[in-house]
């Protein structure tokens, strides 16, 4: 195990996340491949693409607006535009940045703005200006995101816009140190999460307050987001409908969870399975083919392999009752994570065997299984974050999942503890009782009774 995990805060007497050196390496890892490429300058609407490049972030509450933008141009300095009073703080806390280039300006606010108010003109006339000056107005732009009247601005402009995305996924697939310490720290706030889960799982919980626990022991630890949390209980576990509910645990549920925060950014994707109160063969059995389908994946993970080779080891969708690779997608999956959850490389029967991606070190990456129980309701949901090291990979989501988990009370009868493996219908857990019935209904029948 060489992953070191620290605590949230910065300290003087021991070296741990180095601020400085993240924004300095990420911005010459993607100042190099634009280089190297044929783009001469790149625009980013994407948060992440913004964050990674320019080190500032004004909120999730902006994640979905596209209305902040940033430029950088070959050979040049990032210029980032944003809400004015954001510029104004980028200007005096982030001298990185610099007070020249932490400019106000705002795009469309997805279409919010009247278009009569030209704000997609006026992005595409400050950027034909940046790229004039240095020279770069007739070379490719590269755009990450863009909404489409901001596109035709930028072309009557005479730019000439292409795909940038590509060129922020090369550079972002591959982690720095401290990008690996970030999403390390986010893993061990959700192993603390999963903790709380399992105390707190019982008959009678519902799946939106497990949500509000997770998100309240990951907020208190330190993180800036709680993405999303996956709850799923029950019969809604089979087909997954990747969307919580409120519905009611019961006794004999499976329940899996997927959680998704960001700390400094850096995300994590962690799925866990457990039962409450008790676990059926059938649900136990999903559970083990679920964890080899992991396991086998896990196995294959180091440099020079590639994605085509892990997906291999994967069922086709047809054996998990689905009729397609596309109507199965993200059952068997894999992806990288970093600044957003789905980076490369992604690993998919879908895309990954006719086009293959080669694994390397430094990439972090999330393998996730799913198999459904023979009752055909139940399934199991497992998933593993990974770094990629020199010779293989290690696992940085801890919680343990080697074996299925039995969360709630344990009950005790006369003659002593209940089994934790046991049907959820009662009935079904005495087959030593089947005699007894039949005698009774034999009984009743001799009596004269109707007994159907």
């Amino acid at each position: 195990m060489g992953l070191k995990t620290f605590g949230t805060m910065g300290v003087d007497w021991e070296a741990r996340v180095d601020f400085e050196r993240l924004r300095r390496e990420r911005l010459h890892r993607i100042r190099t491949l634009l280089k190297q490429s044929d783009l001469g300058a790149l625009l980013c609407f994407d948060m992440a693409n913004i964050r990674y490049i320019s080190a500032t972030h004004i909120g999730t509450w902006a994640m979905d607006k596209v209305a902040r933008f940033c430029l950088l141009p070959r050979d040049d300095e990032p210029i980032v535009w944003d809400f004015g009073s954001a510029a104004r703080h980028h200007q005096l806390y982030c001298p990185w940045l610099g007070v020249e280039r932490s400019r106000a300006g705002i795009s469309t606010l997805r279409g919010a703005m009247p278009p009569e108010a030209q704000r997609a003109e006026d992005v595409a006339r400050k950027i034909r200006i940046e790229l004039e000056e240095r020279g770069l107005h007739r070379e490719p732009l590269g755009v990450d995101i863009v909404e489409p009247p901001v596109l035709f601005a930028l072309q009557r402009e005479g730019l000439r816009v292409t795909d940038g995305q590509q060129l922020m996924m090369e550079a972002r697939k591959i982690k720095t140190q401290d990008e690996i310490v970030l999403i390390n720290t986010a893993c061990a706030m959700v192993d603390a999460a999963y903790e709380e889960l399992y105390r707190a799982m019982r008959p009678g919980v519902r799946e939106n307050e497990l949500v509000g626990l997770v998100a309240k022991v990951l907020y208190d630890l330190g993180s800036e987001h709680v993405e999303g949390v996956n709850a799923i209980s029950g019969e809604r576990c089979n087909p997954h409908p990747h969307v919580f509910s409120d519905r009611i645990l019961r006794p004999g549920d499976p329940a899996y969870f997927d959680i998704l925060h960001s700390y400094n950014g850096y995300r994590t994707c962690y799925y866990r399975t457990f039962f409450v109160g008790s676990a059926s063969q059938a649900q136990i059995d999903a559970y083990k083919r679920c964890r080899d389908y992991l396991d086998a994946a896990i196995e294959l993970i180091r440099p020079g392999v590639t994605t085509a080779d892990v997906v291999k080891v994967w069922p086709r969708a047809e054996e998990f009752g689905f009729p397609n690779e596309e109507a199965a997608f993200a059952l068997q999956y894999g992806h990288g994570v970093g600044l957003s959850i789905w980076e490369k490389p992604i690993f998919s029967r879908l895309v990954s065997l006719d086009h293959p991606e080669v694994i390397e070190e430094g990439m972090v990456i999330a393998l996730e299984t799913f198999w459904p129980a023979s009752d055909g309701w139940s399934a199991a949901r497992i998933e593993e974050m990974v770094v990629v090291t020199k010779e293989g990979c290690e696992v940085i989501t801890r919680f343990p999942a080697e074996e299925p988990i039995v969360a709630g009370t344990r009950y005790y009868t006369a003659t002593g503890p209940l089994p934790a493996t046991r049907e959820t219908q009662s009935n079904l857990n005495n087959p030593g009782a089947l005699s007894r019935v039949q005698a009774v209904i034999e009984s009743a029948r001799w009596e004269g009774m109707s007994v159907r």
